[in-house]
């Protein structure tokens, strides 16, 4: 069953989440989680991880067009987090690299267990979900509060 599951989680993971998701490889947006977990330690910032399909899931669209991609929310996050999106597309135009792939499904298996789409996780730098939130139909600056309250509990 939990080979069926890692197969069926696996090929949803190739196909559910862009690379333009959120723009990846910004000052803002990586994709690389090793280079997010050094510059999470190296500036002692919280780590927000974005989980997202953004060629099949509405929710996404709608918490990267209101929330993530805004100017407001952008100079917000510059100084107080480091980002990473963890893309799952479904369409082949929007395909991943092999290594990319596998670190997405990796960090799937061991924070997105349940497959929840878009998921935000906040994480510490020592790699612990410090709490997580979802696509809410508020302001950005609800948003970033929400977040705040998480990293300052």
């Amino acid at each position: 069953m939990k080979t069926i599951f890692l197969i069926l989680l696996t090929l949803s993971i190739s196909v559910l989440y862009a690379q333009d998701a959120v723009d990846p490889d910004t000052a803002l947006w990586h994709t690389d989680y090793q280079h997010i977990i050094a510059e999470s330690q190296e500036r002692d910032l919280p780590i927000l991880m974005v989980f997202s399909g953004c060629d099949w899931c509405k929710p996404c669209i709608k918490l990267k067009n209101q929330i993530l991609e805004t100017e407001e929310f952008e100079n917000w996050a510059e100084t107080h987090t480091v980002c990473i999106v963890l893309n799952f597309p479904s369409s082949k135009k929007h395909a991943l690299s092999k290594e990319q792939t596998e670190q997405n499904e990796a960090l799937a298996e061991r924070f997105n267990k349940c497959g929840i789409f878009p998921l935000v996780l906040i994480l510490n730098s020592d790699e612990e979900i410090l709490g997580n939130l979802g696509y809410e139909d508020i302001s950005v600056a609800e948003y970033i509060a929400k977040i705040e309250e998480i990293i300052n509990q």
